[in-house]
Formats: C-alpha cells, structure tokens, sequence
C-alpha cells in the first residue's frame, strides 16, 4: 500500500447509518498537518483514532462508532500501511 493516496477496505460486518448502506469504506493518505492536530486536539488515544477514520474515510463519526472490531482492526491496517516504506529489490547496502 505504500505510495498509494486511497485504499478500499471491504467491510466483514457492513453497517447501516442514517439510511445509508456502508459495506465498504475508502481511506485518503493523511496529511502531517492533520496528523498533528488531531494528536493536540485529542484526550486519548481512541479519540484520535476515531477522528482520523472520521476524516480520512469521509464519513460520519456514528459509522466509525457502530463498526465491529474486526473491522476497526483492517481500518488501522491500512492507516498503517500508508506509513512503510517500499523495501529495496536491491537488499540492504553494503
């Protein structure tokens, strides 16, 4: 997933908010300065991670909320992937 700007993650457990079906969400690369902001603004750290889902997903906080863990854990998966870094085919240098 590194270097990709979105992933798609299909949800196991889809959830229905408002009236709107939600089997799959969409997650944007962040930006630092959101980063940032979110860390500040946060009192714990499921807070945070709430609102960066909140913001990179595009959706409302009661989707995020009514998600099933097994979901949660793909979503934080995929936050993840877009911080590692591409190894080298060459291997490490020597």
């Amino acid at each position: 997933m590194a270097g990709e700007r979105t992933v798609t993650i299909p949800l196991d457990w889809p959830v229905t908010v408002d009236g709107h079906d939600y089997s799959e969400l969409t997650m944007r690369r962040p930006v630092y300065k959101e980063r940032r902001e979110w860390i500040k603004s946060a009192k714990h750290e499921v807070d945070v991670e709430a609102d960066i889902f909140v913001a990179l997903c595009e959706v409302p906080p009661k989707v995020i909320d009514k998600l099933d863990d097994d979901d949660v854990s793909k979503l934080q998966e995929a936050y993840a992937g877009f911080f590692v870094k591409p190894s080298s085919e060459d291997g490490p240098s020597e």
